[in-house]
């Protein structure tokens, strides 16, 4: 299903102007908390109602506002699931579901999409039970399972696994991709986390005071981000303000080192992830002292400050794993930071 949206709203100080397409792929919008992803989700589903714009989804008008269109949310056929699921408290997870059917269907027809959803989710044994006796994961499969029984044109879930532990949220990723799957149409999912983003995403579109920064195939925006915001929030920790030397060269303001690189035009920034720095000499090598070492379950994080630079540059961070670290561990080490490592970045 085809989706297409142009709309701004003020929001108590707030104001979000977006404009994206998506269809039949998985768009994630990735941004930190306040930055208008659930604000978008909400203005789809008719859940607020934009100042100005358009929504279409699939050739359907939801909202125009020079023609005075706006749908209510139970015409626009679309499945929003709240970041804390919404669930009826005083309800089974049966009539929860039951909840999500569509009235246009026969009472029969009703009753064998509910079976249907409560199957597919893996319910079936927990149909009595009210949302107070499930745990987090199961929660979410009722809310999930209330939505599909709809049968929307579109999917939108609202930071999904955000109320789960670490194990119960990768093994729900792991069943929402097979219902992302399954569904077959335009899925949009709202998140700050880029690893979640990473795994489920066809196509990424970063958000920032309100609006889309950078938006493309997830492979392209985590391997050049374009822009400040946009590489943290693609999980870059290592970005620096930069002065332009000449075309080939600028100096990293804030780690006081100098690098040699082919600038773009409005480059004024360069990041540097933590796994793309390398040991030993080569391009952009530098000679650096250990300032701390933290050790992460599973890797090292070495904390270097280059010895040309002054006491007051900000560290720079390298993650390796244990074994690589127990290898190299010294005081003092050379490092050097490739080219084609080096993210050149705008604002």
């Amino acid at each position: 299903m085809a989706l297409s949206v142009d709309v701004e709203k003020r929001f108590r100080g707030f104001s979000l102007r977006i404009a994206f397409e998506a269809e039949n792929e998985t768009l994630a919008l990735l941004g930190a908390s306040g930055c208008g992803k659930s604000m978008t989700l909400r203005c789809i589903a008719g859940v607020e109602k934009p100042d100005r714009g358009r929504i279409v989804l699939d050739g359907v008008t939801l909202f125009d506002s020079e023609k005075h269109i706006c749908l209510p949310p139970q015409q626009r056929r679309v499945g929003l699931m709240f970041q804390h699921y919404a669930l009826f408290p005083h309800m089974t997870v049966e009539q929860n579901v039951l909840c999500g059917a569509r009235r246009a269907l026969r009472g029969g027809q009703r009753d064998s999409a509910v079976q249907d959803a409560l199957e597919a989710l893996g319910l079936m044994e927990l149909k009595n039970r009210l949302p107070g006796q499930l745990s987090g994961g199961q929660q979410q499969r009722t809310a999930l399972a209330r939505i599909l029984v709809s049968q929307p044109s579109i999917l939108m879930l609202d930071e999904p696994f955000s109320a789960l532990d670490s194990h119960l949220r990768f093994r729900m990723e792991e069943q929402t991709r097979q219902v992302i799957r399954q569904f077959g149409k335009t899925v949009l999912l709202v998140s700050h986390d880029r690893d979640e983003v990473y795994r489920m995403a066809d196509r990424v579109a970063i958000l920032k005071n309100g609006q889309i920064e950078r938006i493309g195939a997830r492979g392209e925006v985590f391997s050049d981000p374009g822009t400040r915001a946009a590489c943290v929030l693609t999980g870059c920790k290592n970005v620096s303000a930069i002065r332009r030397i000449d075309d080939q060269h600028a100096e990293a303001l804030d780690w006081g080192i100098t690098l040699a690189l082919p600038l773009k035009p409005g480059t004024d920034a360069l990041g540097i992830r933590m796994h793309a720095i390398r040991p030993g000499e080569g391009e952009n090598a530098f000679r650096c002292r250990v300032t701390e070492v933290i050790e992460n379950p599973f890797s090292f994080t070495v904390m270097l400050r280059p010895l040309c630079a002054p006491s007051s540059a900000a560290p720079i961070g390298w993650e390796m794993e244990k074994p690589v670290w127990r290898s190299l561990r010294a005081e003092e080490l050379t490092v050097h930071l490739p080219v084609d490592g080096i993210l050149q970045l705008k604002g």
